[in-house]
């Protein structure tokens, strides 16, 4: 693919730090539409936005070097390089969760219709998100003979080349667009706050864990799972949870 989306002399546009850029404002719009027919104050949505982004790029960074603790032992400036690739989304989720809560908790803003129109937003953000990934290379797949396999050429790809792979980042772009429909259509018909967030927890850590058993790069060792699918059935656990105590909240 093309790491480098534009090189003009000493200007550089990484393809990655591009598409992610990209795909944070389309989730901050998104997340001011679904703010405004809520009726929440959607004037909070930059400022949100401005503390989510800053704990999803370095909750997602952490997890990566803490996945390749001995590259970055020996590399420890390429910590700072994150446009170039190497963000892993559930450590971002979880910190920018955080940040998004204390944020909420601040301003004194209902936290469950905030997050339901966060929800909505997150898998958009991640399907455009994972374009940058299909043009940087990162998170690649494993060797692939299927028909739809991808094959890197670019000897600056993070992913090896001029092998097949499964094309993952596909995978989970496709994933986050599927999610992304799936709560628009459930949206019209859950009344309960919360509801949504907890589907939207769900859904992205079913495919999520799925989708692992197709990747090709180190994601660190649980056994016969990865670190990420362990975290992924922690998210789908928080999900249900919070689907089974709003749902009991409504109840009473």
């Amino acid at each position: 693919m093309h790491p480098v989306l534009i090189e003009i002399g000493p200007l550089t546009i990484h393809s990655y730090g591009f598409f992610v850029a990209a795909a944070f404002l389309a989730a901050m719009a998104w997340t001011c539409r679904e703010a405004k027919s809520r009726g929440l104050d959607h004037s909070l949505v930059s400022d949100l936005g401005f503390y989510v982004v800053l704990g999803a790029i370095l909750g997602a960074r952490i997890l990566y070097i803490l996945i390749n603790p001995v590259y970055f032992f020996h590399h420890p400036l390429e910590m700072l390089m994150f446009w170039k690739g190497g963000l892993v989304f559930l450590g971002g989720a979880i910190l920018a969760s955080v940040t998004g809560y204390w944020y909420l908790k601040k301003k004194d803003q209902p936290l469950w219709p905030w997050m339901d129109a966060i929800a909505v937003s997150v898998p958009l953000g991640q399907a455009i998100g994972r374009i940058g990934c299909t043009m940087a290379g990162c998170c690649y797949g494993g060797v692939c003979e299927l028909p739809w396999a991808i094959t890197f050429t670019d000897p600056n790809s993070l992913a090896p080349v001029n092998i097949p792979l499964h094309p993952t980042q596909v995978y989970h772009c496709l994933a986050g667009l599927v999610t992304f429909g799936m709560l628009l259509g459930a949206k019209r018909f859950i009344t309960t706050k919360g509801i949504l967030t907890g589907l939207m927890l769900m859904l992205y850590a079913v495919f999520r864990f799925s989708i692992e058993f197709f990747r090709g790069d180190y994601r660190g060792d649980f056994g016969i799972l990865s670190v990420t699918q362990v975290i992924a059935l922690g998210v789908f656990c928080l999900g249900l949870g919070i689907v089974l105590f709003r749902n009991r909240k409504t109840a009473k």
